[in-house]
């Protein structure tokens, strides 16, 4: 357990905490409504070299170490949730930051440019277009229940790769044929042209420069979650300072740097296969086999921001996130099985009316209809 003085920042008018402000990039208040910019440290994003760095946190594995903080404003102690490194005081509100402990501190930060606002109005948009949705989940929106913004960790890689490939190229050529069909009712020998696939020896090699390959470094959220949420454009990125956190939770770093880049290669791995593919040409392409080597690999620690909440519903929770530069959105969602049935239920009613009374205009009522004009 380590007990923190968290950092603070206060308005130079009134003295009340300021928050980061997603709309004008700048620390707002809350209460005298003035604006703080605030004025980069340095303008430069470095980037590390991979091998260095995965030899001196070798033995620095990420770990869940317990914070305490005494809030600035009120006094009162609260704990963090593991990894957290800044969130706002649960009694009184107010932002407190504290530093990473896990010897990893970020070198860049994307500040949020979609309000929580605007947020709530995507995931609104975005729960009243499902289908068969549990009224509770869209009641959700009508509740105070407020999304929460979150920066989260990120690793980005860079590396110039170089891979050696065997394969085959397949070729589609046309043979003529005969075969047995009907035509016009009657039995024929039709020649037709049947595709067939040459397929002759390819090798080479491909290279590719990747910048910048993203991988989640947070278990807060699924990485199905994580990775639905699109690009991110690291060009906005800003150099890391603690002043885009107040007002928001952020966490340390709980995927290490050397899974992390595991994950990254197997991103380059899709690529570099399409790569391949194209070098080969053809209508078709098989690798058999394929070697790779990176060089000039590099990466940087970077906080990503993700605005989130979460549904329970039966027992098992639902978590939804909004990508908080772009304003994609995705998450789990539940189906409301009654729904389903009643309108399973609709349809069979239906199509049960609809052979019913076909079969009574096209039966006795047809007969009496028909008999009435015979007379």
């Amino acid at each position: 357990m380590i007990r923190f003085t968290p950092i603070s920042f206060t308005c130079p008018n009134c003295g009340a905490p300021l928050r980061f402000s997603p709309t004008t990039g700048k620390l707002s208040c809350s209460f005298c409504n003035s604006m703080t910019e605030i004025r980069p440290k340095d303008n430069t994003v470095q980037e590390f070299d991979l091998r260095s760095a995965l030899t001196e946190l070798e033995h620095n594995a990420p770990k869940e170490i317990s914070k305490t903080v005494a809030c600035s404003k009120c006094g009162s102690d609260f704990t963090l949730t593991p990894y957290s490194v800044s969130t706002n005081c649960p009694y009184c509100g107010t932002p407190a930051i504290t530093t990473f402990v896990n010897h990893i501190t970020p070198e860049a930060i994307l500040p949020f440019e979609i309000t929580q606002k605007q947020a709530k109005k995507i995931f609104a948009q975005w729960i009243g277009s499902l289908w068969f949705a549990p009224s509770a989940l869209k009641a959700l929106v009508d509740t105070d229940k407020e999304l929460h913004g979150y920066y989260l960790p990120y690793w980005t890689y860079d590396a110039a790769t170089t891979t050696t490939y065997q394969g085959q190229r397949g070729d589609i050529y046309y043979v003529t044929v005969q075969q047995r069909r009907i035509v016009n009712g009657r039995e024929q020998i039709v020649q037709v042209q049947e595709p067939r696939i040459r397929w002759t020896p390819a090798q080479g090699r491909v290279g590719r420069v990747f910048d910048d390959i993203t991988i989640e470094a947070s278990e807060t959220l699924s990485r199905k979650i994580l990775g639905a949420l699109g690009s991110w454009d690291t060009s906005r990125s800003k150099p890391f300072d603690e002043r885009y956190l107040s007002g928001f939770e952020s966490e340390e770093y709980s995927i290490g740097l050397d899974n992390g880049f595991e994950l990254a290669q197997a991103k380059m791995h899709t690529i570099i296969r399409g790569d391949i593919r194209r070098d080969i040409g053809g209508d078709r392409q098989q690798i058999d086999q394929m070697q790779t080597r990176y060089a000039n690999t590099t990466f940087k620690n970077s906080l990503f921001p993700v605005w989130t909440t979460h549904f329970s519903f039966k027992g098992k929770d639902y978590y939804y996130a909004i990508n908080g530069q772009s304003g994609v959105i995705t998450g789990e969602r539940p189906y409301s099985y009654t729904k389903i049935t009643l309108l399973v239920g609709f349809f069979l009613a239906l199509f049960m009316a609809i052979g019913y009374y076909s079969e009574y205009f096209d039966g006795d009522f047809g007969s009496s209809f028909n008999g009435y004009y015979q007379r």
